[in-house]
C-alpha cells in the first residue's frame, strides 16, 4: 500500500490500515492483474519463438532452394562442356572430311597430270578401307 500510494504522488508518514474486505479487494485485484500480465507475457513469448523458428524454417528452405540450383547450374555446366567437346570434335571431323576430299581432288589431278606426261592411261582409284 504504501509504495502504491508513493506512486501516486502522497507522501504520508502514516497510513491507516486497510478492513479486511478492502485489503481482499486489493488482493484480488493484484493477483488477477499479475495473472493478465504473466498470460499476456507468455503469449508474446511464444509469438516470439513461434516467428523465429518460422524464420529458421523458410531460411533452412531457402538454403536448401539455393544448394539445389547451384546442382542444377553445376550439371547443366557439366553438360554444356560435353555438349562443347562433341561439337568440337564433330567440326573437325567434318573440317578432317573436307581435307581429305580436297586431298583426293589433288591427288586425282596429280595422277593426271603424271599420266599424260607419260602418255599411260590413268589408273582406277581402288575402293579401299578408309
Amino acid at each position: 500500500m504504501r509504495t502504491k500510494m508513493r506512486i501516486m504522488g502522497f507522501h504520508a508518514e502514516a497510513i491507516k490500515p486497510l478492513n479486511e474486505a478492502a485489503a481482499a479487494e486489493l488482493g484480488a485485484n493484484l493477483l488477477g492483474e499479475a495473472i493478465i500480465f504473466a498470460c499476456a507475457g507468455s503469449c508474446l513469448l511464444l509469438e516470439f519463438w513461434r516467428q523465429q523458428s518460422l524464420k529458421h524454417r523458410k531460411e533452412v528452405e531457402r538454403v536448401a532452394s539455393l544448394r539445389s540450383l547451384r546442382a542444377d547450374v553445376d550439371r547443366l555446366e557439366q553438360a554444356l562442356d560435353e555438349l562443347q567437346v562433341q561439337v568440337q570434335a564433330a567440326v573437325s571431323r567434318s573440317a578432317l572430311e573436307e581435307l581429305r576430299a580436297e586431298l583426293r581432288a589433288e591427288l586425282q589431278e596429280f595422277r593426271t597430270q603424271i599420266c599424260e606426261e607419260r602418255q599411260e592411261p590413268e589408273p582406277q582409284p581402288s575402293e579401299g578401307p578408309e
